[in-house]
């Protein structure tokens, strides 16, 4: 059990959060969510005595063992992967290193053999005789081939590193894990073995994520810090923010309709009180559910961009028909024989293993490379427009402020209109003079999505659209996406996201693609097409 009583933390020109008073208990998963700055990580580095808060302080019962998912992917290059792996149970490695050292002295004395004694007991105490089986175990429910066990961690690609310090932070059954994003560079495969293994977890799990559906899966409760302080809420990502809307709703309307809308709520409340009792936490959640007064849900103070398209003209039957794309990059073919077809209606995701693989696919559709062999054709009525994986050109280098490169991609360039559509865009007060060089990852996105909107494009191409962008903003970007009436070909590792807006499948292969109309949670639990996938891929013979 954690006990945060009364933590606050000040800079110098910042009140981050004050006065937070929170309890973790066993068998539980917290998510920590709040808005880009609201001090998330910083809140979890208080929890694992990385950084000090200003006031207050953090209990941990004596004993009690935590682990931390590490951010630094150099830290541990000089380690095999192995030790790196046991490495996440300190006081076992320190023994086993200790013992190394003993049994490798030339002249060994009785003492030594007493330390020998005592080292030996704790070691088979702390489940030594298994740790390196427990550790390989776990590199291989993560994807990490059992070849690289004992390489060098600087030997290794950074998504593989990832995946070495996922499995650090969960070795040897920790009684607190602290986890700050840690699906990031994860298949779908992986995150969802990492979801059941925390979902059955018996001990404290803490998580910082912008993966919604992963929230949804592991989270028995929220924890938002919002107003400079932190509320804890019970149940999952979806519970605390629809809530919040009702609320937020309810605030608004003050005394128009007021009733109807804490009926509203109150019947939300006991419809996911019953939800939550499917869950593997059923009968503790929805207790704290029901106990939930209204007072106690209060509207976030977050703001959300507005996202929405209107199309300049309708689109026709044919929208893209890809006949035998192939491309070699510097030796390696990334695309091989790729062929598909998107009609009238489709939201197409693309997926497959190797990211270069579809961000080429979508830079030759663009018109940015040229196939070595195969054609693309568009329908007569399509308009698409494209959102790339790195959109720094648009930007640097640029002189423009945000007013200024917004006119470049609109009829309408008084200032009026364009101070407005900013201003939806979270652009308000000052910040519309800002230079368009200066801006951050999150404030880029939301500039292309302007672009995007001011397009008229009945066709989109997406490339990692939610990339650098906040829960709200991500949120935003779904809800338009879902509303859009045109046709969309994206690429995403937002699990949510596609579930909510593709409605098609294309897979891209090391042989060819492989296209198919269902929704992705459904292509996912298929093991007919899955098994054909592997085959596709090469791991099947």
């Amino acid at each position: 059990m954690i006990t945060v009583s009364n933590v606050s933390l000040n800079f110098s020109d910042k009140k981050l959060f004050e006065d937070i008073n929170v309890k973790f208990l066993p068998g539980n998963c917290y998510g920590v969510i709040g808005a880009n700055g609201a001090g998330k990580s910083t809140f979890l580095k208080i929890l694992s005595g990385e950084i000090d808060s200003n006031k207050g302080n953090v209990y941990i019962e004596p004993g009690q063992r935590m682990a931390v998912l590490k951010q630094n992917h150099y830290e541990f290059d000089d380690y095999t992967v192995l030790d790196t792996v046991i490495m996440g149970h300190k006081r076992l490695y320190e023994i086993m290193k200790a013992k190394e050292e003993l049994y490798s002295k030339e002249e060994f004395t009785n003492e030594d053999g007493i330390l020998a004694g005592d080292l030996e007991a704790e070691f088979a105490e702390l489940n030594g005789w298994d740790a390196e089986y427990n550790a390989n175990k776990l590199l291989s429910n993560l994807g990490v081939d059992k070849d690289y066990c004992n390489s060098k961690m600087s030997e290794l690609s950074g998504k593989d590193k990832v995946k070495v310090l996922l499995a650090q932070s969960l070795f040897g059954n920790p009684d607190i894990i602290l986890m700050d994003e840690p699906t990031n560079h994860l298949d779908f495969k992986v995150i969802n073995w990492l979801e059941d293994f925390l979902i059955d977890y018996d001990k404290t799990v803490i998580v910082v994520s912008h993966d919604r559906h992963f929230l949804n899966k592991v989270c028995t409760h929220m924890l938002d810090i919002d107003f400079n302080t932190a509320k804890l809420y019970p149940g999952n990502y979806d519970f605390w923010y629809q809530s919040s809307q009702l609320a937020l709703q309810l605030a608004k309307e003050s005394n128009k309709k007021k009733e109807q809308k804490i009926k509203e709520l109150e019947d939300f409340i006991a419809r996911f009180s019953a939800n939550a009792s499917k869950s593997k936490q059923a009968t503790s959640r929805k207790k704290s559910l029901e106990k939930i007064e209204l007072e106690e849900i209060r509207p976030s103070s977050r703001k959300y961009p507005y996202i929405g398209f209107t199309l300049n003209r309708d689109l026709g039957k044919d929208i893209l028909t890809v006949e035998g794309i192939t491309k070699t990059i510097e030796g390696k073919k990334v695309l091989d024989n790729v062929s598909f077809t998107l009609n009238r209606g489709d939201k197409a995701v693309l997926l497959g293993h190797d990211d270069v693989a579809k961000t080429t696919l979508l830079k030759i559709l663009a018109g940015e490379m040229k196939p070595d062999k195969g054609t693309f054709k568009f329908g007569q009525t399509v308009e698409f427009d494209y959102f790339p994986l790195d959109n720094s050109a648009y930007f640097e280098g640029s002189h423009l402020n945000l007013i200024e490169w917004l006119a470049q991609y609109s009829k309408d360039t008084s200032e009026i209109f364009l101070r407005g559509f900013l201003g939806r865009m979270l652009f308000s007060g000052e910040q519309p003079l800002k230079m368009v060089s200066v801006l951050s990852g999150g404030e880029k996105v939301r500039c292309m999505f302007s672009k995007l909107m001011l397009s008229g494009a009945n066709l989109l191409m997406l490339d990692q659209p939610t990339n650098h962008l906040d829960l709200e903003s991500i949120q935003a970007v779904n809800d338009g996406l879902v509303a859009y009436k045109g046709c969309l070909l994206f690429t995403s590792y937002d699990h949510s996201f596609i579930d909510t807006v593709a409605n098609k499948v294309i897979e891209i292969t090391d042989n060819g693609a492989f296209s198919i109309d269902m929704s992705f949670s459904d292509y996912l639990a298929d093991e007919k097409i899955q098994s054909k996938i592997e085959v596709m891929y090469g791991k099947k013979n």
